[in-house]
C-alpha cells in the first residue's frame, strides 16, 4: 500500500484552505461550528503553525491525508498524546468531500496506527465517532479498532454536544 500519510506543512495551506471551503457543507454534520476565519488562508496557516509547534513538542501528530494523484485529501491526527506511565493518543480523521469512499480515510488510519506505534512509541490509540457516523465507525473496525463505550454529551459538534461511540486500539505487542 503506497503512502497516504504525509506530516502537514505549512505548504499544504493554500490546497488544504480551499478543500476545506470546498468541503464545507460536506464536513459541517461531523465538525464543530467554525469561525468564518477557519475557511481562510489566514486561519489555516494559523493553525497548521500551532499543530507543527505541537508537533514539535510532542504532543500532537498532525498529517496530510495525500490522494494517488498527489492531491491533498484531508487530515489524520494524533490528538493529545500522553507521556510518562500513559503513552496513548486519540485520533481524528477527515476526508474532503471530492475523496469520500475511496478507502482513503481506512488506508490513513492504518498508516497512522503503524507511525503512532512505530515512531511514536505509544500502545494506545482511541477515536471517537458520533452515534450515526457508521462510515467512520467501518473507517476504526477495519483498522481493529473495538467499541469500548459511549460517552454521553462528550463533544459539541454541529453547535450542540453530543454522544460518541469510543473506539480503542492497542499496539501489536499488548493484543
Amino acid at each position: 500500500m503506497p503512502p497516504v500519510i504525509r506530516p502537514l506543512t505549512l505548504d499544504d495551506v493554500p490546497e488544504l484552505t480551499a478543500l476545506l471551503v470546498d468541503s464545507r457543507e460536506h464536513l459541517a454534520p461531523w465538525d464543530p461550528l467554525r469561525p468564518e476565519r477557519f475557511f481562510t488562508e489566514a486561519g489555516q496557516r494559523e493553525m497548521v503553525r500551532l499543530a507543527i509547534t505541537e508537533r514539535e513538542g510532542g504532543r500532537m501528530g498532525p498529517y496530510a491525508i495525500v490522494a494517488a494523484d498527489g492531491r491533498l485529501a484531508g487530515r489524520i491526527n494524533l490528538n493529545n498524546v500522553v507521556r510518562g506511565a500513559g503513552q496513548y493518543a486519540s485520533i481524528g480523521y477527515w476526508v474532503g468531500a471530492p475523496f469520500v469512499r475511496q478507502g482513503l480515510a481506512t488506508q490513513a488510519v492504518s498508516q497512522l496506527c503503524t507511525t503512532a506505534f512505530e515512531q511514536w512509541g505509544l500502545h494506545r490509540l482511541e477515536a471517537g465517532t458520533l452515534l450515526h457516523n457508521v462510515a467512520s465507525q467501518r473507517v476504526l473496525e477495519r483498522n481493529g479498532f473495538e467499541l469500548y463505550g459511549l460517552a454521553r454529551k462528550y463533544v459539541m459538534i454541529a453547535g450542540r454536544y453530543q454522544d460518541h461511540r469510543l473506539y480503542e486500539l492497542l499496539a501489536p505487542e499488548l493484543r
